[in-house]
């Protein structure tokens, strides 16, 4: 079950939170960026916290390799950087509960070659937004 699906829209691949809120599901969001002062920043965290009881933010791989391995009974969702996921996604893809990847950059082009390898990522995004 995902607790993001995958829309196409005429400019972008859109990340669309589902309605119904996943209470087992951690989603981990990576990126060196995150500024949890800027409002649309707040406004994406709000929706996705709608959708799922727990969101972590990480500003580094190490970090986010140190909580999904601390993780017990829960499976895990991570929105990354599409910077920062070229380092993550090699140390966190075989680890079983991790069910799925997701590349939230602007730079989409540059990033879908190389996430096009990895089966669990979802595909590469530019936005996120409720249907």
């Amino acid at each position: 079950m995902d607790v993001i699906t995958k829309t196409t829209s005429s400019s972008s691949n859109t990340i669309r939170p589902r309605q119904n809120r996943m209470q087992n599901y951690l989603l981990v969001w990576v990126d060196a960026n995150i500024d949890s002062n800027n409002k649309d920043f707040q406004n994406k965290l709000t929706e996705l916290r709608s959708v799922v009881r727990e969101v972590d933010l990480c500003t580094t791989p190490e970090k986010c390799i140190e909580l999904i391995n601390d993780i017990d009974g829960q499976k895990a969702f991570i929105i990354s950087s599409g910077a920062l996921g070229q380092q993550l996604v090699p140390e966190v893809h075989g680890i079983s509960h991790v069910d799925a990847i997701y590349i939230f950059c602007r730079e989409k082009a540059t990033h879908e070659a190389w996430a096009a390898e990895w089966p669990k990522i979802q595909g590469v995004f530019t936005s996120i937004c409720r249907p």
